[in-house]
């Protein structure tokens, strides 16, 4: 099993290190510019400041730039930090939702996909822009701008059948989440459809999950203060999302958040009608709005987080890894993160080494 991090502010590197030294195996970073520090140039600070662990966005998401774009930016990463950079990418579901547009189709992302996987294997790529078709790769190899030498994985996110496949026909992994993107041997299953499409071996595939993870201290429940605090902000992530699938096209709830569907629904509707939907996602990872609260149930948590004492999680991670999930992230809340990412590291990841 391989440990993430994850950042998303300009003044985090310093907990990259951190994490980096207390033996973590990979660090995401985000994309959400409305919400947080740009992508390219925190990752940029990232990489010069770190020596081992594996860097790249979690996730990038292809709609904000041009694919071309998004391949150099990659490739740059790549040549502060050789060998140790992927490009994970996704449709956008903060990114995209925080300036009212709406996440990518899978189409769209697919067309990305295309341009950007050819362009970092060297290739010359068919590219279409502004309704004007060209072939096009990238120059000047020679001066060092960008690294193609050390292969760059690409890891996608997926949490339906459809993007899952899309992983398994043009990506090195998956990125999914627990439970929203179901069961990992069913997420395998459908990237083994779009690994069957395109005639590709998962011999070398990966699995990753971006997790709410709560530790628990010595008689401490789902009930407690500090629980709510610390994962109730990642948890509503997950129902921002779920309501805005039914805000948009009518996306029925899944059966996990039934018992405050009705509830949630009403006071979404009273609360956006005095101001933008997109306001309920500065939120995100960072602070649980004092007036959901209401919602983050102990039912709630124990859907959406892998929580328990030290010796729980370790189980509830070893039986993941005989499901064929590869490694985990969390974001930690921004108050506690330095301390977070140290007991983890004591409690959990020692043990699992």
């Amino acid at each position: 099993m391989k440990f993430g991090i994850t950042v998303s502010q300009i003044n985090e590197v310093d907990l990259v290190v951190q994490a980096e030294n207390a033996g973590y195996d990979f660090c995401w970073v985000w994309d959400s510019p409305m919400i947080r520090s740009n992508l390219w140039a925190l990752l940029a600070l990232v990489a010069e400041r770190t020596s081992r662990i594996s860097i790249g966005p979690g996730v990038a998401i292809p709609a904000l730039s041009m694919a071309p774009v998004t391949a150099n930016a990659i490739a740059t990463i790549n040549a502060i930090a050789p060998g140790r950079t992927f490009l994970g990418v996704g449709t956008g579901n903060t990114a995209l939702r925080a300036m009212g547009q709406v996440p990518m189709t899978i189409q769209a992302l697919e067309a990305q996909l295309k341009v950007i996987r050819g362009l970092l294997a060297g290739e010359t790529v068919a590219y279409e822009a502004n309704g004007i078709n060209e072939d096009i790769a990238f120059q000047s190899l020679e001066l060092g701008c960008i690294n193609l030498d050390d292969p760059i994985p690409i890891h996608i996110s997926g949490f339906g059948p459809k993007a899952q496949a899309l992983a398994g026909e043009y990506g090195d992994g998956l990125i999914t989440g627990i439970p929203r993107g179901g069961t990992i041997p069913n997420a395998l299953a459908n990237v083994k459809v779009g690994a069957d499409r395109a005639g590709r071996a998962l011999a070398k595939f990966e699995t990753y999950a971006l997790v709410n993870l709560m530790l628990l201290r010595p008689g401490e429940t789902l009930q407690s203060a500090r629980v709510f605090d610390e994962v109730g902000s990642s948890i509503m992530v997950n129902i921002h999302s779920v309501y805005d699938r039914y805000r948009e096209i009518g996306e029925q709830p899944p059966a996990y958040v039934h018992a405050i569907w009705d509830e949630y629904v009403a006071f979404r509707e009273a609360r956006d009608a005095n101001r933008s939907f997109t306001e309920a996602h500065h939120s995100h990872y960072g602070h649980l709005d004092a007036a959901e609260t209401r919602f983050v149930t102990p039912d709630i948590i124990r859907t959406f987080c892998i929580a328990g004492e030290p010796e729980e999680i370790v189980e509830q991670l070893t039986e993941l890894e005989k499901q064929g999930l590869s490694g985990i992230n969390f974001v930690a809340p921004t108050d506690r993160q330095y301390e977070m990412c140290r007991e983890f590291a004591d409690a959990v990841i020692s043990r699992m080494r």
